[in-house]
């Protein structure tokens, strides 16, 4: 009988090497590498004379159509049933085992709220009552809330790259169809479920919170969206109104502006003192200013005469001086209805006092820590979580430290943001950006390691609902000889 290694593979022939002491079965042979990537080429020259055979296998987990596939009986009786579901814009695909079956049962659905429910409904009186562990990928915000409206359905997300990955391992061709997505998230569901979490809310008022400071970021950037295609629009053909309107495009004396002189010709027909009560009537203190302005206007020249040119842009100025008003009208009652439920919540005064942290922030940090203390078990879980904790890969010799790329980016700007708004009002944070500074690090760097130290902070503070006492920090940081307590000189 010829020898068989581990991998399965049959020895036609001898593998000959210059070492007669390492004659075994290599199931890589150089000489085969060598004639396959021009990586390992100088291994030509290593006689090798070999042929392998694969066996074939007895069994197979593929999730192909196929014979011998393996038994797949689950093993946990605490569900009814586990289901995976598989998002899309028309159709949903769905893999489900009732507890006890051997056979996987595939399917699919319209991707409505109709045929969602009566799907649920129907899974619920076939299992009983019972309940049922369902996976889904994360990041389908609609679905996961409708999925929640059943409380016998306990909801496991799954990362999107997990799912992918997972999927590639048994695919390596790199098909994808929705039905054989959701069988590898049923079977990642069935076989890995230590590894996923179920999905907990927090309580209406934060999640209410969460989705009001979200929309509001949302708006803030469609809007800088909008002024920068304002900005561009003008220098197509009045570039002098970025100066005469102000820096930002988006405050009232701009959009004031824009309004009443929309060109420049328009402009240098108003007389000075026409000028000068418009920016006096719109808030602007600074005669100086003023003055520089009104010199502006006086001596500009226009760009072009094309009316070809101006006329259109004229349109899309006004168009998106619309939009700009219709942005700040809304953010009015955006951050109303923020500062409404965040003075509400229970937990607002912990972080309302916080340094820096203002009506914008101070709701933004509160959602990031939620409800649920044993979400995030210990300050390190909520650092890696939230992208701030930096990432090391070694292999061998070598090592790489880089930041985190798949992290939820909205969390890590709001930590990041609120770090770089507590340099100026606390002083250990200070004294810490001027050492980092003087090490030669970057600004965004020293913004990441000071949300780095913030979180762990605040951390403390959130699980033992006790507010931030910088004194109590910077007596800490005394007693343990912190070279920011040098910075400082505390005696």
């Amino acid at each position: 009988m010829r020898p068989v290694n581990e991998l399965g593979l049959i020895a036609i022939r001898g593998y000959f090497t210059d070492r007669p002491q390492r004659r075994m079965m290599d199931p890589f042979p150089r000489g085969i590498l060598a004639k396959h990537s021009p990586a390992v080429g100088r291994h030509r020259e290593r006689p090798c004379i070999v042929s392998y055979r694969r066996r074939r296998r007895r069994t197979r987990y593929d999730l192909q159509p196929g014979p011998a596939k393996p038994k797949t009986t689950m093993k946990n009786d605490d569900y009814a049933a586990l289901v995976a579901l598989d998002w899309g814009d028309k159709t949903h695909a769905f893999a489900r085992q009732i507890a006890g079956a051997e056979d996987m049962e595939r399917g699919s659905m319209e991707a409505t709220p109709e045929a969602l429910h009566a799907w649920l409904e129907q899974l619920r009186e076939s299992c009983g009552g019972r309940p049922v562990a369902l996976a889904v990928e994360a990041g389908r915000n609609a679905l996961l809330h409708a999925l929640l409206e059943h409380p016998w359905l306990t909801v496991y997300p799954v990362h999107p790259a997990t799912s992918a990955r997972f999927r590639k391992a048994f695919t390596p061709s790199g098909a994808k169809d929705d039905g054989p997505d959701a069988v590898v998230i049923l079977i990642r569901l069935r076989l890995h479920r230590a590894q996923l979490e179920p999905l907990v809310l927090d309580t209406p008022a934060t999640r209410e919170l969460a989705a009001l400071v979200a929309a509001r970021r949302r708006l803030v950037d469609q809007r800088t969206r909008t002024a920068n295609q304002l900005g561009s629009v003008l220098k197509s053909y009045f570039p002098q109104a970025l100066t005469l309107a102000g820096d930002d495009l988006t405050t009232p004396l701009a959009r004031a502006f824009l309004r009443r002189f929309p060109e420049l010709a328009v402009l240098q027909k108003a007389r000075p003192a026409t000028l000068s009560a418009f920016y006096r009537e719109h808030h602007g203190r600074s005669a100086e200013r003023i003055a520089e302005r009104l010199d502006l206007a006086a001596r500009a020249r226009p760009l072009i005469q094309d009316r070809a040119v101006i006329a259109p842009a004229l349109l899309e100025v006004a168009l998106l001086v619309d939009l700009l008003e219709v942005y700040a009208g809304h953010m009015v009652l955006l951050e109303a209805r923020i500062a409404e439920v965040f003075a509400a919540h229970p937990r607002a005064e912990l972080f309302a006092t916080l340094p820096g942290a203002g009506p914008a922030l101070a709701p933004r940090l509160l959602v990031a820590f939620g409800d649920l203390s044993a979400r995030y078990p210990s300050a390190a879980s909520l650092q890696k979580y939230a992208g701030v904790a930096p990432v090391r890969e070694k292999s061998g010799r070598q090592t790489w430290i880089h930041w985190r790329w798949a992290a939820p980016k909205f969390l890590r700007q709001s930590f990041v943001e609120w770090a770089g708004q507590t340099v100026p009002r606390c002083a250990w944070a200070q004294a810490y950006y001027h050492q980092q500074e003087q090490a030669g690090k970057a600004h965004h760097a020293i913004l990441r390691a000071l949300a780095f130290k913030w979180i762990r902070i605040l951390w403390r503070c959130w699980h033992d609902q006790k507010p931030y006492d910088e004194q109590h920090y910077l007596a800490a940081l005394h007693r343990h000889g912190s070279p920011l307590a040098t910075a400082l000189q505390i005696t």
